[in-house]
């Protein structure tokens, strides 16, 4: 381990991936990361248990400990979800396994926790304080103040929990499905999805549960029941297997929370969160979907008139139909043809779009590092401050489906900057097509990008604990969620959004298209607000029957109606990680477009208001608590005035 005379940030080097086809190198790097580090963790813990009341060299220690351990789930973690090795995937999830037994057995440790208890924080680097107090709740949130006996279920509890919630991923994961419909299902898809689709002899093609694949046919393909092929076996990913494994993680949290002395898991779960208690999800989910019913029922209607003229014997529209109808309503109502649109979204244009929109806002500069990975389609880049030439931190977008790999997007962890020690790097894992893209899909890489800018600004501390995105869970989402709005404005998309002649995409077309989103922001609300109530009601309730619960919580919450036979909750990959928490999803975008509105939205690349956000909120990851963050930046505290209006608008 390093001491604590680090070398400067200008010294410091991204770690060193093997050949995309070095195999066994692959294999050497993850035993060395992980098995290395599991070793070099223990070491860690010894000497730090060894600590004498008072020794100042206590809490850094600690941050040591976690140092070395998050490393080791970071690249557990990664190539468990992205490398193209199945059975190197499998060998990393069973090392993960390992530290999470490790981690528990840390914190349910009760010599380090009387000796962290006694640690000084006087002389260390700002924020001494908040690790050691972070640092002990965290003690007792794993029962290390429990009996013995208590303390032994929940260490059986926990290596439990983290089995069953890497079988409900990996059954995601595993579980794509696909769907044979008649090419003439083909009729009204863009021109390079059918090229795509070869016709099989029998006359039909294959529809495969991959994003890039249901999506664009979804919303195009005029054919209702090849549509609700689609969509039910879209729907029913992860099932039956997933069932069983839900059930029983759901009843290891029930248990994990009541011994330690918590009602239910959303309480135990909201208590470091910026809601604070179960019960407020409830009622914040209730708000949402009462403030969304007038729009969501306007809205709907229109569809459901649509609808009719095609199918008059229709009195209700359900999730295989939505979609299409609205691009429908969109494409005759508001003249957005989402297939003229995806036209000027060119996949590698997008994403040097991105980097030089991202690049001008927050002063920064990427430059592409030739440099091996996993897989031969990722592109890595090095981030520097414009400002100072400082190198941040590296990324890594990995933007394109596979066989095997994570089948969402999202933003995963390969080291967590620590400043002096280790350069943050970031992974980008998405799978959107190669050739273009939906608007949706744009807006999607928007709001993940902002996760790893979050992840690389932010990685300059010198406590591990508050690296990147370090902050409370439910602000995680804001400030992804206010990068999409970029993603809207036409001086950002005219940069890179062009035709096949080069043209920029018209700036009234971009204000159709925004007129077109907004148009459904009831019902897409309302929909949120399932998912939210899905994922705190089966964690509160604990129902027999979660696909029974399921339907209910949808005609409860929901606009559409459910396909019949379908088991959405199998495949409700979020419930694993997200726990009983969804609902962060429209917290956070209450604070996220308060958080937009001190933006000039007739300049949206405004230096000063953009840097004051990058250096207040982005930079400063969980050293302070969110909303002190942005009370800082707004000069006031955060309301939910801006999203109302919205809502209601």
């Amino acid at each position: 381990m390093p001491n604590h005379s680090a070398p400067s940030a200008g010294d410091l080097q991204p770690v060193t991936l093997p050949a995309v086809e070095d195999l066994d190198g692959w294999n050497a790097f993850l035993d060395e990361q992980v098995l290395g580090g599991l070793e070099r963790t223990k070491g860690l813990v010894d000497v730090l248990r060894g600590s004498a009341p008072g020794d100042p060299a206590t809490l850094p220690r600690w941050n040591d400990v976690h140092v070395v351990l998050g490393n080791a789930f970071a690249v557990a973690g990664l190539l468990s979800q992205v490398h193209p090795d199945a059975a190197l995937r499998e060998r990393a999830e069973g090392y993960e396994q390992q530290l999470h037994e490790l981690r528990t057995a840390l914190m349910l440790d009760p010599e380090v926790y009387a000796v962290l208890e006694a640690a000084p924080t006087e002389g260390l680097p700002d924020g001494a304080d908040r690790v050691l107090e972070d640092a002990l709740l965290a003690f007792r949130r794993s029962g290390v103040d429990r009996d013995e006996k208590t303390r032994n279920r929940l260490r059986e509890l926990s290596a439990r929990g983290s089995d069953l919630g890497q079988a409900f991923s990996r059954n995601i994961r595993d579980g794509a499905g696909e769907t044979r419909v008649p090419a003439s299902a083909l009729a009204g898809l863009p021109a390079d999805y059918v090229e795509s689709h070869p016709v099989a002899e029998d006359g039909t093609v294959t529809i495969t549960t991959g994003y890039p694949d249901t999506n664009p046919f979804l919303m195009f393909s005029a054919d209702r029941e090849a549509r609700h092929a689609v969509m039910h076996t879209f729907l029913n990913i992860g099932w039956p297997d997933n069932d069983p494994v839900l059930h029983d993680l759901l009843a290891v949290r029930d248990e994990q929370a009541r011994l330690l002395g918590y009602d239910s898991w959303p309480d135990y779960d909201a208590e470091v969160k910026m809601i604070g208690t179960g019960a407020a999800v409830a009622e914040f989910v209730d708000r949402v979907a009462r403030d969304a019913t007038a729009s969501a029922e306007r809205d709907a209607a229109v569809l459901l008139e649509r609808a009719r003229q095609d199918h008059p014997e229709l009195e209700r529209l359900d999730v295989a139909d939505a979609r299409y109808y609205g691009e429908v309503v969109r494409r005759e109502q508001y003249d957005v043809d989402g297939q003229t649109v995806r036209g000027y979204f060119e996949s590698g244009r997008v994403r040097q779009g991105l980097l030089d929109v991202t690049g001008r806002l927050f002063g920064l500069e990427y430059l592409p590092v030739d440099a091996p990975s996993w897989h031969a389609e990722v592109a890595s880049y090095d981030v520097v401050l414009v400002e100072t030439g400082e190198r941040l931190g590296r990324i890594h977008l990995d933007l394109h489906p596979r066989p095997g790999k994570y089948n969402h997007a999202a933003q995963f962890d390969l080291v967590r900057g620590v400043a002096g020690r280790q350069l943050p790097e970031g992974v980008l894992v998405c799978n959107f097509g190669r050739t273009r893209m939906d608007h949706s899909e744009v807006v999607t890489l928007f709001h993940e990008f902002g996760h790893l800018l979050h992840h690389v600004l932010a990685g300059r501390h010198p406590w591990v604990r508050f690296s990147g995105v370090a902050t409370e869970w439910d602000f995680v989402e804001a400030p992804s969620q206010m990068l999409e709005e970029w993603a809207w404005d036409h001086g950002v998309l005219a940069g890179f959004a062009v035709d096949a002649d080069g043209t920029p995409i018209p700036e009234a077309l971009v204000d159709r298209m925004r007129a077109a989103e907004e148009f459904g922001k009831g019902y897409y609300a309302r929909t949120q607000m399932y998912y939210a109530a899905v994922s705190y009601h089966f964690h509160a309730e604990l129902p027999a029957d979660l696909a029974a619960r399921s339907r209910e919580l949808s005609e409860r919450y929901a606009v559409w109606g459910q396909v019949p036979d379908t088991h959405f909750h199998c495949g409700f990959g979020h419930l694993e990680g997200y726990g009983s928490g969804y609902y962060t999803y429209m917290w956070s975008l209450v604070i996220a477009k308060d958080l937009f509105s001190a933006f000039d939205a007739g300049d949206l690349f405004a230096p000063d208001v953009a840097r004051r956000y990058r250096d207040t909120v982005l930079a400063a990851g969980g050293s302070r608590d969110a909303a002190d963050l942005v009370e800082e930046f707004l000069g006031r505290p955060y309301d939910n005035r801006a999203f109302t209006a919205w809502l209601e608008s």
